[in-house]
């Protein structure tokens, strides 16, 4: 991942996106690079549009975003609550169970 973002910030730079340049990003954030991952990026990357990947990647980003997870999170609790309670009715049960074993 990190050389991906080494690419981008050559690209977002006007810098070359090249093998020595992200080898020097990546060691100037204290990660040894590696040279064949490194070789492989920079040759996918020679027929990739840049600007036009990350206007397409943006595009979804908001809508993706708008998604509140809100509704999740209360389902969520909803359920945990109703377990609760369907343990708490359990134990009762339970409890009634072994009072009616002592009277036979």
């Amino acid at each position: 991942m990190e050389y991906i973002y080494a690419a981008l910030m050559l690209h977002r730079m006007n810098k070359e996106v090249s093998e020595d340049n992200i080898v020097k990003m990546v060691k100037a954030i204290g990660v040894e690079p590696d040279l064949i991952k490194i070789k492989a990026l920079v040759s996918a990357l020679k027929e990739v549009n840049i600007d036009e990947v990350i206007k397409s990647a943006t595009s979804f980003i908001p809508v993706a975003a708008s998604v509140a997870p809100q509704p999740t999170i209360e389902l969520a609790k909803a359920k945990e609550e109703k377990k609760k309670e369907e343990k708490k009715e359990e134990r009762a049960e339970e409890a009634l169970e072994g009072l009616s074993s002592l009277f036979g």
